[in-house]
């Protein structure tokens, strides 16, 4: 079953590489000569083939960076040729001159892709901070308040490196947080570019006096051991809980995850057996799902990421039909659930639709003096 899902999936990319190609042939081959054509085929073979070639030849930054913006292009390509097309084809009713049609279809199509990356670039590498305020009817700290930053879906890579973790470390800093929650996906399949850029020692550089905590996403079970990923957080500083609880500050229990695809999971309700039910419960899990069962097993806050709000429009309709809750807050009985649209991204470095964010989270306790 799944090599047949496989070579579906081969096929119909490779009928939208071609449509993508003949497109662009279109509308140069006025311009070049016919030598140029093989090597205009060369160059769109060896683009669609990045993407896979950046994961066979691993550590290659030129391939991963190459393939990262091919599969930009061929998302926002994909969407907006048909409808270049479309237009292109209606026109045949007007008396405008096929050959001026022809030549402005394509020098628009050039125009609105250059500003569909430069505006998708700038919502991936400009986060914003998106707050909440959230009441829980249980007792807290002394002063009843709490101050929670959570960032998710970092994605480090050969696109999201160095420089990305350096503008997370200092907003969070910034922002004076009590406790940090990473909610999985920190690593985008990849470690060697995690080591290799020093992302650790960025990370370490975090603030946060209750401490930072973390849980693991899809993407971190990388081909690999995890406890190496584990290891590797927990030398930065953070506390990894990987189907988890821990006790912070003697009146907050912490639960953190396995992701939801990893079978050997444990069920919520074994994590949930001994914990001190007196005080607030938080979790740390990847995907926003069995908001129900949170629910019914006691949880107060519960922090999710995965999603990526789509990433590129109109990928958020999928993710609103997939998950209750795909970005935002959600509130289901004495539960919360925070789901953030990801600090980093996955695939193309472009966000459409959506824009990379840290979320701050101001939680009032019933012992709050305000």
């Amino acid at each position: 079953m799944f090599i047949v899902i496989g070579l579906v999936f081969i096929v119909l990319y490779a009928l939208i590489v071609f449509y993508i190609g003949w497109s662009g042939w279109t509308w140069i081959k006025p311009a070049v000569s016919r030598r140029f054509r093989l090597f205009y085929i060369m160059a769109v073979v060896f683009l669609a083939s990045s993407l896979i070639l950046s994961r066979v030849v691993a550590g290659s930054t030129v391939l991963s960076v190459i393939g990262g913006y091919w599969l930009a292009l061929f998302s926002l390509l994909a969407m907006l040729l048909p409808l270049v097309h479309l237009i292109v084809w209606l026109t045949k009713l007007t008396r405008l001159p096929r050959h001026s049609v022809q030549k402005w279809s394509g020098i628009s199509t050039l125009i609105l892709l250059a500003i569909l990356i430069g505006y998708g670039s700038f919502n991936a590498y400009s986060p914003t901070v998106r707050s909440y305020d959230i009441p829980i009817d249980q007792e807290g700290p002394e002063n009843g308040e709490l101050h929670i930053v959570m960032a998710s879906d970092m994605h480090f890579g050969y696109l999201s490196g160095r420089s990305h973790a350096q503008r997370m470390v200092m907003e969070i800093n910034a922002l004076k947080p009590d406790i940090v929650l990473l909610p999985g996906d920190i690593v985008d399949d990849d470690i060697i570019p995690y080591k290799d850029k020093g992302i650790g020692d960025v990370l370490s550089r975090i603030e946060a006096p209750l401490g930072v905590f973390a849980s693991l996403g899809n993407h971190d079970r990388f081909k690999g051991e995890t406890e190496e990923l584990i290891g590797l957080l927990e030398e930065s500083g953070i506390n990894v809980l990987y189907d988890e609880t821990i006790e912070v500050g003697g009146w907050l229990t912490l639960i953190g995850r396995k992701d939801y695809s990893d079978k050997e999971r444990a069920e919520l309700v074994h994590l949930t057996k001994n914990i001190d039910r007196t005080g607030p419960v938080f979790m740390l899990e990847h995907q926003p799902v069995e908001l129900d069962i949170a629910k019914e097993q006691g949880i107060d806050l519960m922090v999710s990421g995965h999603t990526h709000y789509g990433q590129i429009a109109p990928g958020n309709l999928v993710t609103g039909m997939l998950f209750e809750n795909d970005w935002g807050h959600l509130q289901k009985g004495q539960l919360y659930s925070i789901v953030s649209s990801g600090y980093g991204f996955w695939g193309p470095p472009i966000r459409i639709g959506s824009r990379a964010e840290i979320v701050s989270i101001h939680v009032r306790f019933s012992n709050s003096e305000s």
